[in-house]
């Protein structure tokens, strides 16, 4: 089959540029969306022991990292922070100081008590300032020893 050299009818397109120019236009205007999830390891624990609450989304996309009492990214509810381009760990007025912080965006708390039992959510800022968060709960029973 030959292409024909005869010139295009006014509003014909050629189907070869119009395919071109719809992949281009899909490729620039996709963000790159990153589904945060995370879970409590494990999501019921006796009082005193430890829990993990781990990010599942690993990806080297995300620049800052929050964690936060409730289901609500409050500043006054704010546990902790870390800003990957400078590894700078922060905590907040919500920080107990018995969490420990990760790079990978998990949280551990240590000797747990009811008053933890709630909502905790992981607000991550992506690379193209796009804002992701997760909410992840755990129960605290009492230690029946």
């Amino acid at each position: 089959m030959e292409i024909s050299s005869v010139p295009l009818h006014k509003g014909q397109l050629p189907w070869r540029g119009l395919l071109l120019a719809a992949s281009l236009l899909i490729y620039w205007s996709s963000p790159i969306m990153v589904q945060v999830t995370g879970e409590a390891v494990p999501p019921h624990v006796a009082e005193g022991a430890n829990v993990l609450l781990l990010n599942h989304s690993l990806s080297e996309t995300f620049l800052i990292f929050c964690w936060y009492k409730g289901e609500t990214a409050d500043n006054s509810n704010e546990i902790a922070q870390f800003i990957m381009s400078i590894t700078v760990n922060t905590t907040g007025p919500a920080c107990s100081g018995r969490e420990r912080k990760y790079p990978n965006g998990s949280l551990l708390f240590q000797n747990v008590t009811q008053n933890d039992t709630r909502a905790y959510t992981l607000q991550m800022l992506m690379q193209f300032f796009d804002n992701t968060k997760a909410s992840v709960h755990f129960h605290v029973h009492h230690n029946s020893l």
